[in-house]
């Protein structure tokens, strides 16, 4: 395990905000912390990058633990915060080359890490203008260049595509995907359910600073329950008596019930109902999403 948790808690004055959080992540795994605002996440990331101290537990990066040997924990993370760390009045190019010397690169080697980079992340075509001209998406992907200019064993991304429009937030998980080929481990947060489903091996949902579930996006989907179907009707009466049919729950003119997801099922409904005279104005099968997962187990937790 390249990252371990064990017993993490924060408080600030009176108000604790993880209550003992235990975590592993492989090396070239990809993690995606997921909860509601307030879950943790943040407070989470920022004791792992040293940024700060847990009140107890203890974490280690790498074998380093992240209080004893902070230093030596910096050496082996990059961090890409929710806002884009750049300067806009510097060109892409200059951003890059300025972080390679602040750590120590030689102005050879930093150009030449940068200019890797900016072919990399599609930004050969800009790398001469200032980073004020650059749309959102250029900024957070020129953020992410400049977070991989030491090669890092381990990247964190809080909420890497807060903010971007759909098109840029696709191009951000093209970047992070290629990373992710390459074997780099990779711990995300983020509050679209749709980007944990699509990039991450494991997911861990926090909720009130607790984990309240872990596993991989299929696992967590089937722990909610299997596929349904979906049946609307124009009449509420005839959903009622469908319910009497088929069996499910009505709720109005939408009845839903469960299903092996096998077209045979779903035809053995059609024909139960034909039989009976009752015809839905349209039909359509719903498998569990993230989304599904993540009111489900928030929803237990509050209850």
């Amino acid at each position: 395990m390249i990252v371990e948790a064990t017993g993490l808690t924060k408080s600030y004055g009176g108000t604790e905000v993880l209550s003992g959080v235990d975590l592993s992540v492989r090396e070239g795994e990809v993690i995606a912390l997921l909860g509601p605002n307030g879950a943790g996440k943040t407070t989470t990331v920022r004791i792992l990058t040293t940024l700060t101290r847990p009140t107890a537990g203890h974490a280690t990066i790498a074998g380093y633990d992240v209080v004893r040997a902070a230093n030596k924990v910096r050496g082996v993370i990059s961090l890409t915060g929710q806002y884009a760390a750049v300067d806009d009045n510097q060109t892409g190019r200059e951003n890059l080359v300025m972080v390679g010397r602040l750590m120590h690169l030689g102005r050879g080697p930093a150009r030449q890490r940068a200019g890797e980079l900016l072919e990399r992340f599609g930004l050969a075509g800009a790398m001469d203008r200032r980073v004020k001209t650059y749309s959102g998406g250029m900024r957070r992907r020129l953020d992410l260049a400049m977070s991989l200019i030491g090669r890092p064993r381990v990247i964190f991304l809080d909420e890497p595509t807060t903010g971007l429009d759909p098109a840029s937030r696709l191009t951000m998980w093209e970047a992070i995907g290629e990373l992710v080929r390459d074997g780099t481990t990779i711990l995300l947060t983020t509050q679209y359910l749709e980007e944990a489903d699509r990039l991450a091996d494991r997911i861990v949902l926090l909720d009130r600073g607790r984990i309240t579930a872990s596993g991989t996006a299929d696992a967590l989907k089937s722990r909610i329950g299997g596929e349904r179907i979906e049946l609307h009707f124009t009449d509420a009466v005839d959903a009622l008596k469908s319910v009497d049919v088929v069996g499910g729950l009505a709720d109005g003119v939408l009845v839903n019930l469960p299903s092996d997801g096998t077209a045979a099922h779903l035809h053995s409904v059609l024909d139960e109902l034909r039989a009976q005279g009752l015809h839905p104005a349209r039909v359509s099968s719903h498998r569990p999403t993230l989304d599904d997962v993540f009111l489900t187990l928030t929803a237990k937790e509050t209850a």
